[in-house]
């Protein structure tokens, strides 16, 4: 999964400590697990909301009057504040209650949707934008590790895949499910109908989350740790090309199905659907890769990208070269998360929620440039031009990989959680 930094199995402070003294050694009870699926399900509305632009992006930008470019900065300007917001809440929050901090987020997540599907212009849709940003930052700090709390220790791992699944799920699939309600009902109801989601889950937490409290509090030089190790200053410079090259591509993927394959509305929903299908599949595949190679995979993932954003400027037009693009493109993305987290795990093995904070940070940093960056080409060169730029940017991290990753420092990695 994008996993992103969607793929981490810890961000907070419970990983390093091996259980939590509140933790009953019992089974989880039917209200934990209820409690632990809101948190899963809160987190696969946050990420929707996050890429949902992408899938609507010509459509916003037409009804809120401006360009396709500048509607690329509904991408850019949360991502820019949740690389910031992650590492930042995480040494503000100290001792807080996590239950009063997914709850506070759950909230500002409903309304970032409400605001943004009645904006009735560009800046107000940025307000929302900005609160989003707030609450993905938030999200990726808190809800993987609060959810190991909520269960026995025996169980927390099968917690932690349950809320993985919902990033992995929203990353794979939200794009598509929004672009297909825009389709049917227009973009502001699937806005509206992702902050309806977010309020049943936050009824359900108000119901069901008990006290969260954390076992100890992350100071800012913890997050210090993963600058000092070689290896993770490399798979930190790979994510910024990487991700950005993604992301310069991707927030316009379907103006590219559009205008360069000629590609009718439903035909594009159709390529979405699967793009998030074979995304699925890579995440998966991913899983089983990186146990063997976190290099080799991270390698792959690079070339099969680069191979898709490039081959999408010369393979012609129709559905046909469009689903080649999308399927070699959609693995790659689900290759992406899985390999660089695991990278990050690998390269810090002593530290790892710092070395996640801090990829979560470089995911961001990198979503925000990629956006701008590819809202400057379209605007100015055309799509095409966006395409053949997001492939270089690829291939130079194809290239850090595959140099300076050579030696890697850390324990071996015996497996990724999938």
């Amino acid at each position: 999964m994008m996993n992103s930094p969607s793929s981490n199995p810890c961000i907070d402070d419970v990983c390093a400590v091996p259980a939590a003294p509140a933790a009953p050694a019992v089974a989880a009870t039917r209200s934990a697990w209820l409690a632990v699926g809101s948190i899963a399900v809160g987190t696969f509305a946050m990420v929707s909301t996050e890429f949902m632009p992408i899938g609507l992006l010509t459509d916003i930008a037409r009804g809120l009057n401006v360009s396709d470019g500048t509607a690329g900065l509904m991408v850019t300007m949360p991502g820019v504040l949740a690389a910031f917001a992650g590492p930042a809440l995480i040494v503000a929050s100290g001792k807080l209650d996590r239950r009063t901090v997914l709850i506070a987020l759950t909230t500002l997540l409903i309304a970032s949707n409400l605001l943004a599907a009645f904006a009735p212009n560009f800046a107000t849709m940025l307000v929302a934008r900005l609160l989003l940003g707030l609450c993905v930052g938030g999200f990726w700090t808190f809800a993987p590790a609060a959810a190991t709390q909520l269960v026995p220790h025996a169980a927390q791992a099968r917690a932690m895949s349950y809320v993985l699944a919902g990033v992995s799920a929203a990353t794979v699939l939200g794009v598509p499910a929004g672009s297909f309600l825009g389709t049917l009902f227009g973009w502001r109801a699937s806005f509206a109908v992702t902050g309806a989601l977010a309020t049943v889950v936050l009824l359900v937490q108000l119901w069901l989350l008990p006290a969260i409290p954390p076992l100890r509090a992350i100071g800012a030089r913890d997050l210090l740790t993963p600058l000092t190790r070689r290896m993770a200053q490399v798979g930190l410079l790979a994510v910024l090309f990487f991700i950005a090259g993604h992301f310069a591509a991707y927030t316009y993927l379907k103006p590219l199905l559009q205008q360069v394959f000629g590609l009718a509305p439903n035909s594009v929903s159709t390529l979405l659907l699967v793009y998030g299908a074979v995304g699925f599949i890579g995440t998966f595949l991913g899983g089983s890769l990186v146990a063997r190679s976190v290099r080799a995979t991270t390698l792959l993932a690079a070339l099969m990208l680069a191979t898709a954003l490039l081959l999408s400027t010369v393979i012609g037009t129709g559905f046909v070269p469009g689903a080649v693009v999308v399927v070699i493109w959609g693995v790659a993305f689900g290759l992406i998360p899985v390999a660089l987290t695991g990278w990050m795990m690998e390269a810090v093995p002593d530290a790892p929620e710092a070395g996640q904070a801090l990829l979560v940070s470089g995911f961001q940093v990198a979503i925000a440039s990629g956006a701008l960056i590819g809202g400057v080409t379209v605007d100015n060169h055309g799509i095409s031009s966006a395409m053949v730029l997001s492939g270089a940017l690829v291939l130079v991290a194809a290239l850090i990989v595959g140099t300076l990753g050579r030696a890697r420092g850390g324990a071996p990695l015996a497996a990724i959680p999938e």
